[in-house]
């Protein structure tokens, strides 16, 4: 890995063990704010943004900075960080220990390296992923530093399949899984990544849900399948606040045609 590469990784990693030592701090005690898109907000949010936002100026001078708790219009910049300061508030106030920081960083608009970093779980997942952007990467995706890839079992009932709570018209009969439902998107599709489920479904998940976990799902072997509109590239100025990109992550190309009937049902 070269200079540049090791800088990143050692970025993500050193920000987000320390936002996420004073996170810890706060989980589970305390009180959220509904927004007007639903969702809710604390003031550890806005902590965690602030000093993600601060750690990226100080390091990547003249990258851009995409994050749900501020700036929500993609700046255009050749390079961007994509941040979620707290992805899964409802189960940090409420002290369920799956909670996350993710951040993506975008080359011309596209995610090429993903890092989310679950502290209740001590666990920190990155990955690269260099798809068509002509840039020279490091390859694979990690969990704590140890490779990951995605299942390459055939599902039963015996497997699990992660749901959102809108998606829940996915379970119809002949469903072959059982269901989880974590209450996490970034999450929802790591545990694809890590060949713990065979996929999962979000409904309304954001830029910010997504730009850390599409590159390691897909460094980690899975497909992902948008089932609106596709959220990469980015397109400059567009104003990311209020746009959900509906999706289904499983774990290999083979099980798209067998799991992509169930969500023709959901509401998109």
């Amino acid at each position: 890995m070269n200079d540049f590469w090791t800088t990143v990784l050692d970025f993500a990693q050193t920000t987000t063990t320390r936002v996420g030592k004073r996170l810890m701090e706060d989980y589970g005690q305390v009180q959220a704010l509904q927004k007007a898109d639903g969702s809710l907000v604390t003031q550890a949010d806005k902590w965690a943004d602030q000093e993600i936002r601060d750690a990226i100026a100080s390091t990547f001078s003249g990258y851009g900075i995409l994050s749900e708790e501020s700036d929500q219009i993609f700046p255009g910049t050749e390079w961007c960080w994509v941040i979620d300061p707290l992805d899964g508030t409802t189960n940090f106030t409420r002290g369920i220990p799956i909670w996350s920081i993710s951040l993506g960083l975008l080359y011309r608009g596209t995610p090429i390296f993903g890092y989310v970093y679950v502290p209740p779980l001590n666990q920190a997942f990155h990955g690269f992923w260099s798809g068509d952007s002509g840039l020279n990467t490091p390859s694979g995706a990690f969990l704590n530093h140890h490779p990951i890839h995605t299942s390459i079992d055939a599902p039963s009932s015996n497997h699990f399949f992660n749901l959102c709570s809108r998606s829940l018209a996915v379970v119809q009969q002949g469903f072959p899984c059982k269901i989880r439902m974590l209450g996490v998107a970034s999450y929802n599709f790591l545990t694809v990544a890590a060949g713990a489920t065979l996929g999962g479904v979000e409904a309304t998940p954001k830029v910010w849900d997504i730009a850390g976990a599409w590159v390691i799902v897909q460094a980690a072997g899975g497909s992902w399948i948008s089932l609106d509109s596709q959220p990469f590239p980015l397109v400059s100025a567009e104003d990311y606040s209020d746009r959900s990109f509906p999706t289904l992550v499983v774990s290999r190309s083979e099980l798209v045609p067998f799991f992509t009937p169930f969500t023709q049902k959901m509401e998109i």
